[in-house]
C-alpha cells in the first residue's frame, strides 16, 4: 500500500511535500490531514520521477514551474533565474522611493519578477530588458497572468541598448554576479539555471562594468539606482558607482542574512529616502 505518509518518508520531507502537493493538485495541509490516502499509481509514478530529478539537483522551482516572490507566484523555467528572497529588498527600496507615475527601468529582467512586482505594487510604468528572447517570453506571460501587461514594456537586447535614449526615475538591476570560476557545477541547483543569468565574468562584475557608464544618461538627477551583487564584490561595485554618479549618495545595504547585498544610489533631491526592510 502506497500512502501519502509513505511517499513523504522516502525523500527530503520539505521538497517531497511540495512535489507531492503539486502532483496531487492539493495544498500541503491536505497532505497532513490525509496521510492515509492512497494516490493513483499514475500520480505515484509521476511523484517518484520528480523526486529523482530533484535528487539530480534540478531546482524545485523548475519542477513546480513556479516560484514565489514578494507574495506572488511567478512562472519559471530553465530559461530564467529563480527569483531570490534577497531581491525583495530592491522592491522595498523602490516602493519607498516611488511617488506617483514614475518611469522605471529593470535591466536584465529574466522572469520579470522585479518589473511585474513594481507594476503591481505602484503606479509606475516599467521598461524591462533582457538579452534572452526565451526569458522575455516568460516575463511577458508573468505580466499577463498578474494583469500588469499594460504597465510593463519588454525589450530584447544587450543591457540598456533598446532604451538608451530614455530617462528614468528608478533603475534597478540584478545582473549576473558570480565569478566565472565560481559558477556552481551539478548537482548544485544553481548549475541548472541559465549561465547567461549567473556568470558575471572573471571577477563577477563584467556586466556591471558595462552598465555603469550608461547610467548618467539614463537616470534623472533626483532618481534612484539599485544594483544587486554578491558580498565579496559589493564594495567594488559601490566604488564604481561613486565614480560614475559622483553627485549621488551611495550606500551598501545588507540582506535578510546581514550580508552586504545591494548598492543604493539616490540623487540630491531624494534625501528623504530611507532603507526600510520588510519584517525588520
Amino acid at each position: 500500500m502506497t500512502t501519502v505518509a509513505a511517499l513523504l518518508s522516502e525523500s527530503a520531507h520539505a521538497d517531497a511535500s511540495l512535489l507531492l502537493a503539486h502532483v496531487l493538485q492539493r495544498d500541503r495541509s491536505w497532505l497532513v490531514a490525509h496521510a492515509d490516502a492512497e494516490p493513483p499509481q499514475e500520480e505515484v509514478t509521476r511523484f517518484y520521477a520528480l523526486c529523482e530529478r530533484r535528487r539530480e539537483g534540478i531546482p524545485i522551482a523548475y519542477l513546480l514551474g513556479t516560484a514565489e516572490f514578494y507574495g506572488r507566484q511567478f512562472l519559471v523555467n530553465e530559461h530564467v533565474l529563480v527569483p531570490r528572497p534577497e531581491t525583495e529588498h530592491l522592491i522595498d527600496e523602490a516602493i519607498a522611493f516611488i511617488d506617483g507615475p514614475m518611469r522605471v527601468l529593470d535591466v536584465g529582467t529574466g522572469s520579470g519578477a522585479i518589473a511585474c512586482t513594481l507594476a503591481a505594487e505602484t503606479a509606475v510604468v516599467v521598461d524591462a530588458t533582457d538579452a534572452s528572447p526565451a526569458a522575455l517570453d516568460v516575463a511577458r506571460e508573468n505580466a499577463r497572468r498578474l494583469n500588469v501587461s499594460a504597465a510593463c514594456r519588454f525589450y530584447q537586447g544587450d543591457l540598456v541598448e533598446p532604451v538608451r535614449k530614455n530617462r528614468y526615475d528608478v533603475v534597478v538591476a540584478n545582473l549576473p554576479y558570480i565569478p566565472t570560476t565560481d559558477v556552481p557545477k551539478p548537482p548544485d541547483p544553481v548549475s541548472f539555471e541559465p549561465r547567461l543569468a549567473t556568470d558575471g565574468g572573471p571577477e563577477g562584475l563584467a556586466l556591471y562594468r558595462r552598465l555603469l557608464p550608461t547610467l548618467p544618461d539614463l537616470i534623472n538627477e533626483s532618481g534612484l539606482v539599485l544594483l544587486e551583487a554578491a558580498p565579496p564584490t559589493i564594495n567594488a561595485l559601490a566604488d564604481m558607482l561613486r565614480a560614475t554618479l559622483p553627485y549621488f549618495t551611495i550606500s551598501v545595504v545588507k540582506d535578510y542574512s546581514a550580508l552586504d547585498r545591494y548598492v543604493k544610489a539616490y540623487g540630491v533631491e531624494s534625501e528623504r529616502l530611507t532603507s526600510p526592510l520588510r519584517g525588520v
